[in-house]
């Protein structure tokens, strides 16, 4: 069976990205015991990753390379904020290159990267951690199956096998 909308694909995939000076710098994978399974087709992974495994099937191995703007987004200059330095009082204070967790106004959780410790601020780059950097791809396909209504109205996969819980 080939990949096509309303299917659950389970794969393997290594993630890299690459550095300043051009060099591939691991990211993240899922191997065999860990495989990513989603829902084709229904806008949970990023349109340009699904693009490119359309009409693969079991065994086929991919790789390719997804630039900034069509993983992430390129890097907003305007996504940086100045947070004041007593919000942590009753924490400890964050360093540059934590990842600290923050809510909006309405309720919604977001995490931010801690670029600058100051004396009354602390300054956090809003954008997410791959914005501005080309995604790498390469894995394989494991299994290719048509969704269950379940599935379906749920709008995700229920597993590899269609039976795995939420």
């Amino acid at each position: 069976m080939s990949i096509k909308p309303n299917t659950v694909v389970s794969l393997t995939y290594e993630l890299h990205t690459t550095n300043e000076e051009g060099q591939q710098v691991f990211v993240e994978k899922a191997d065999e015991q860990n495989a990513l399974v989603f829902l084709y087709g229904t806008g949970m992974m990023l349109p340009k990753f699904e693009e490119h495994l359309d009409g693969l099937n079991v065994g086929d191995e991919y790789s390719f390379e997804l630039s900034a703007a069509d993983g992430y987004g390129e890097l907003d200059p305007g996504a940086f904020a100045d947070l004041p330095k007593d919000m942590f009082k009753d924490v400890d204070l964050p360093a540059v290159g934590d990842v600290i967790p923050l809510q909006d106004n309405q309720g919604n959780h977001f995490r931010a990267g801690v670029t600058g410790v100051h004396e009354d601020i602390i300054t956090v780059n809003l954008n997410h951690p791959m914005a501005g950097k080309n995604l790498i791809f390469a894995g394989k396909i494991l299994t290719v199956r048509e969704a269950t209504e379940e599935e379906l109205s749920h709008g995700h996969a229920h597993g590899a096998d269609g039976h795995s819980g939420h």
